[in-house]
């Protein structure tokens, strides 16, 4: 429960930020920043994808016990209350940093842990600086996207693959372009579904570019959602296809919380791009501080292919000002 910290080259080390209750891998976005994975517990509502952001405070209270060791950064003068939501509290505590990407319990992951930046120029199909992500207990591999909306990281993330043989620990790209992932089981707590007591297992691209929703972005009145290969327009077009869900977390000290506030988006109008490799989704609202709950399982694309993955969740931080 504390700190993340550089430490320099002889050896000195700097605090850069607090709030920290169990965080996994740590990795850049291709703009430079620096992520960590959190996992659900006291103060995290569901697992999360954070930035370490200099100065700022990531959301567990037991970190202010080590202000007073750190030179040039005062303690935040409120905590946070407990039974409240990170929309508020951030209000309140002017150093609170919220989650870049909040993963729905189960649905995206259960005990997130080792990611790393797909930057293997186009080695590893068309994800080209996208975050790929390892659950422990589930087995899996996920995406991410991320983006800074008024100066406020925040993004997306999609299903990518699932059923591998044991529990994931970290992943990393080969020079080749291969993504390894590798981790082991253990039977004193947590459940995994990979039955193998430890694995290494490789994944290639074949070639063959799937068809699938390759980034959300968000816009002022709406979301621009882009694809791999180009979508039926005439399907895309049709504002029935979108259904879009949004719910967010209880923030307190008790451990995880359950989906609450949830609500439904009305889909105004939808407007594919002239190539049909995106859509512009005009909303009746976008609710700042909820995961947006994409499900598109009646799109096509313009062969007639069914989406791989039909599910995407955008956490919304911020609105664009413009």
């Amino acid at each position: 429960r504390g700190w993340a910290v550089k430490v320099t080259p002889d050896g000195k080390m700097i605090p850069v930020c607090s709030g920290l209750r169990s965080p996994g891998g740590v990795a850049a976005n291709a703009e430079g920043a620096m992520f960590t994975i959190e996992s659900q517990g006291p103060w995290n509502g569901s697992c999360s994808l954070k930035h370490l952001k200099p100065g700022g405070f990531l959301g567990h209270p037991a970190s202010y016990n080590w202000y007073p060791f750190v030179p040039d950064m005062d303690t935040p003068s409120v905590t946070p209350n407990t039974a409240s939501r990170f929309q508020v509290e951030k209000k309140r505590v002017k150093e609170l940093v919220p989650p870049v990407i909040r993963f729905p319990y189960i649905k995206m992951g259960r005990s997130i842990s080792g990611f790393q930046l797909n930057q293997t120029k186009g080695k590893f199909g068309p994800f080209e600086d996208q975050l790929f992500l390892g659950d422990y207990t589930l087995s899996l591999i996920m995406r991410a996207t991320t983006e800074q909306i008024n100066g406020v990281w925040q993004g997306a993330c999609y299903p990518f693959r699932e059923g591998l043989s044991t529990g994931i620990m970290n992943v990393e790209f080969s020079p080749k372009g291969q993504l390894i992932a590798g981790g082991f089981t253990t039977t004193r707590q947590w459940p995994v579904r990979g039955t193998e007591p430890f694995a290494i297992q490789r994944i290639d691209w074949n070639g063959k570019v799937p068809f699938e929703i390759k980034e959300i972005n968000i816009r002022k009145k709406g979301f621009l959602l882009n694809f791999t290969i180009p979508v039926d327009k005439a399907i895309a077009l049709k504002p029935e296809v979108y259904s879009i869900n949004t719910y967010t977390h209880i923030y307190h000290a008790a451990y995880g919380s359950p989906e609450v506030d949830q609500t439904s988006i009305k889909v105004i109008r939808a407007v594919p791009s002239a190539d049909g490799m995106s859509v512009m989704l005009h909303l009746d609202k976008i609710i700042e501080g909820h995961i947006h709950d994409f499900d598109l399982n009646a799109m096509k694309s313009d062969k007639g292919e069914s989406l791989l993955h039909t599910k995407a969740y955008y956490t919304v931080n911020e609105v664009p000002h413009k």
